[in-house]
């Protein structure tokens, strides 16, 4: 990943479409944690973030949001960024998200590992976006290697509508 002109490793392998999606713990709003199984029989769209913080990643949740709302009951949108939950329930109130399910993944990073988007000098996560499908399943997968680079909505939102159809 590039991070102001410098390329900043990244820990952990990429995913590709067909491999098992990861189980993960992550921290919810509420501070209680929240795995893959909790989302057993859905669609996953799982937004990663480095911080809700700023300007692009706060354009990628707030897409998402606006989405979220055509996609369906079958489909829930996950945003993840290693911003403490405090900050999480803070900027969705002062945003308006309310379809978007904000977690945590400040306390391990194991997440990020597990889905090969940490990059561990500065402990953030490397944008992406990934498409799960109700088996846990990945049917789409997108690393964004600059960091203030956009992900490929359409594509991801795509992938997720042809799941549910």
């Amino acid at each position: 990943m590039v991070i102001a002109d410098r390329e900043m490793p990244v820990r952990g392998a990429m995913l590709k479409v067909g491999d098992p999606a990861p189980d993960f713990a992550l921290t919810a709003n509420n501070w209680q944690s929240k795995t893959l199984t909790d989302y057993a029989g859905m669609v996953k769209i799982i937004s990663v973030v480095p911080s809700l913080d700023t300007r692009v990643c706060a354009a990628q949740t707030r897409r998402f949001n606006q989405e979220a709302a055509a996609l369906g009951e079958r489909v829930v949108v996950l945003t993840v960024s290693a911003d403490l939950p405090y900050a999480q329930v803070r900027w969705c109130a002062a945003e308006g998200i309310d379809r978007v399910e904000t977690l945590s993944d400040h306390k391990d990073m194991n997440f990020s590992d597990a889905y090969g988007v940490h990059v561990y000098d500065v402990r953030i996560c490397q944008r992406a976006v990934f498409v799960i499908d109700a088996d846990n399943v990945v049917r789409h997968a997108e690393y964004v290697p600059v960091i203030g680079q956009e992900i490929d909505f359409e594509a991801a939102l795509v992938s997720a509508r042809a799941l549910v159809n």
